[in-house]
């Protein structure tokens, strides 16, 4: 019995009351980041995976907001609620898409879909400007054509920027995909 006080006893101590949490506590990193690209890169304009980019953020974002804005409005036109997906199936057609559509873009463009989430990582210069505004313009033609007002994504994506800002280095977590 005594022995089991003790190790409780220890191990309450064995840590400091004040450990400090988020990425500022990781100092051993299992990866080397890669150098900062440059602002301009006029190469890339020459380049089909530069286009091609541009298209798969083009279309995801077209698909992410065609399909999650018919989902609120399949809901909020419905007579009975109780015949729609509800509140939770709006969720989960957001949560479904964003997984779906960053699943299949990452690999060709970085699965950005959200303005905020291509100017963040243009900030951290992961990202040359030209590859940035096409992908900011590209975003902006795909939410005008799913029938959302041309700027709309900006603001809401906008919001997200100032939450991950505020968020990440707390906790280290990030809600976007990136």
């Amino acid at each position: 019995m005594e022995n089991k006080e003790e190790d409780v006893r220890l191990g309450a101590n064995k840590y400091s009351e004040r450990q400090a949490i988020g990425t500022a506590v990781q100092s051993d990193k299992d990866y080397t980041e890669p150098p900062p690209v440059p602002p301009f890169e006029a190469g890339e304009l020459m380049s089909w995976s530069f286009y091609r980019a541009g298209i798969a953020e083009f279309m995801a974002t077209f698909l992410f907001l065609y399909i999650t804005i018919l989902t609120v409005m399949g809901v909020s036109k419905s007579e009975p609620k109780c015949s729609t997906v509800g509140i939770q199936g709006i969720a989960w057609a957001f949560v479904g898409m964003i997984f779906a559509l960053v699943y299949c873009t990452a690999g060709i463009s970085g699965g950005h879909i959200n303005p905020a989430v291509t100017f963040g990582l243009f900030l951290e210069r992961k990202l040359s400007l030209t590859r940035e505004v096409f992908y900011v313009v590209m975003q902006c033609l795909g939410a005008r054509d799913s029938h959302v007002p041309l700027l709309a994504p900006l603001p809401i994506g906008f919001a997200v920027f100032l939450v991950h800002l505020a968020t990440i280095p707390i906790t280290g977590f990030s809600a976007a995909a990136s």
